[in-house]
């Protein structure tokens, strides 16, 4: 184990963050304005995943005031409080960037049925 792995150790989360593309998540951030905290949830598609480690990311893309909002979250973030799991979409791609130019219905996601394995 090289010097960058040791590293990268001290900084990951003991419980990963076990979300799957095309799922409906409710990311939960701590937000410090001042001498204040709160609690800020953000809810989305997560339309793709990227890198490994402490790199690792998600992009989660909600629609607001009819405007298409996409928000990258690093998944070893001190920030994220927790990640709620709302509903699981099917799909058949690693990314869903198609969903960008698809409006109102047709930008949803066939629900899965049953238990996640």
């Amino acid at each position: 184990m090289n010097v960058l792995d040791q590293v990268e150790q001290l900084y990951m989360k003991e419980t990963p963050i076990d979300v799957r593309i095309g799922e409906t998540v409710r990311v939960h951030l701590k937000i410090v304005e001042g001498e204040k905290e709160r609690i800020q949830v953000f809810e989305g598609v997560v339309i793709a995943m990227r890198g490994g480690g402490t790199r690792a990311m998600m992009t989660v893309r909600k629609i607001s005031f009819g405007i298409g909002v996409e928000r990258m979250f690093p998944m070893h973030s001190p920030q994220i409080v927790k990640v709620e799991r709302v509903r699981a979409g099917r799909v058949r791609r690693a990314k869903l960037y198609y969903l960008r130019s698809k409006k109102g219905k047709a930008a949803r996601l066939q629900e899965v049925e049953g238990k996640r394995d």
